[in-house]
């Protein structure tokens, strides 16, 4: 494993209620059902802290690196709450449908993580830090750099997404071979018309080819926002401690550790796992693990 640290970790503190093992539970939010997977560390309880997991693009908490991270963190004491962001639909489960028409928006992420917080406050909960793979890494800085949330005491983004719109629009380009600059100005001609909520079908967005979207939904996610690029949102991020741990094979969101550069350091750590994909599978999801539970121990 290739490390490239500053000195300086973050602090978590991890667990307290009256509950024990692994349960599902939910909290009603804006008309919706949310649900997340709560796993309590042997001999511990809310009361000593929690970690707060988000997924990545259109997927849910079950999925292997989830699961295997809400395992590995129990194994070294961590209390977890895995949680499945709603995408606009009611208790949701399993990856996104891309049969369903789409009417989420990338920005409910940080109202939802924010509800999952009053959540865990209400329930007694100790301190918490926010983690996030993939796209919820990048939620995850987004909450960071824009919320002042006393209870959340820092943040673990694990493979966190890098983005510019040049490279954004080649890859629109390649994947569906159409322009993604035509489809967002139409969007964001309709959004400021008042007709964001207009379906608009057999349209590419995400990984669902040929799907049905609403004009709002389409604009939130592609509209140029810096703050998609993981970095450029990490400068806004001045005192809680934050750990990014890149993989150095990740295909999906490759240089991230290069955007690092000039962003590390102070309350911004950096650790680059040799070897690993964007996925973190077998071993080196241990790896991740052990980051996770040096930088809480650590601070």
């Amino acid at each position: 494993m290739k490390y490239v640290l500053p000195a300086f970790l973050a602090f978590f503190i991890i667990g307290a209620t009256d509950m024990a093992g692994a349960e599902e539970v939910t909290l009603e939010h804006q008309g919706l059902t949310l649900n997340g997977n709560l796993e309590i560390a042997d001999g511990k309880a809310l009361k000593d802290g929690v970690a707060l997991i988000v997924h990545g693009t259109l997927a849910h908490n079950k999925m292997e690196i989830i699961v295997a991270l809400q395992d590995q963190l129990k194994e070294r004491g961590l209390n977890t709450l895995a949680i499945n962001l709603s995408l606009g639909l009611d208790n949701r489960h399993g990856m996104y449908d891309c049969a369903v028409t789409h009417r989420h928006k990338n920005s409910d992420s940080v109202i939802e993580m924010a509800a999952w917080i009053d959540w865990l406050k209400n329930k007694g909960s100790g301190p918490i830090v926010l983690v996030g793979h993939s796209r919820g890494g990048n939620q995850v800085s987004w909450f960071m750099a824009n919320k002042r949330e006393a209870a959340v005491k820092s943040a673990v983004l694990i493979a966190p997404a890098v983005w510019n719109m040049e490279s954004a629009t080649a890859a629109y380009k390649k994947n569906y071979k159409t322009s993604l600059m035509l489809l967002l100005g139409k969007t964001t001609r309709m959004v400021m018309a008042n007709k964001g909520d207009t379906i608009l079908d057999d349209i590419d967005f995400l990984y669902c080819p040929k799907t049905s979207v609403s004009a709002a939904t389409f604009y939130d996610y592609y509209y140029e926002d810096p703050f998609r690029n993981t970095p450029t949102a990490l400068i806004r991020v001045k005192k809680k401690p934050v750990l990014v741990i890149a993989a150095s094979e990740d295909t999906i969101n490759p240089g991230l550790p290069e955007g690092m550069k000039g962003v590390v350091g102070g309350n911004i750590s950096l650790a680059v796992i040799d070897g690993a994909g964007h996925f973190f599978r077998d071993l080196y999801g241990e790896d991740v693990a052990d980051l996770i539970a040096d930088f809480i121990a650590t601070n």
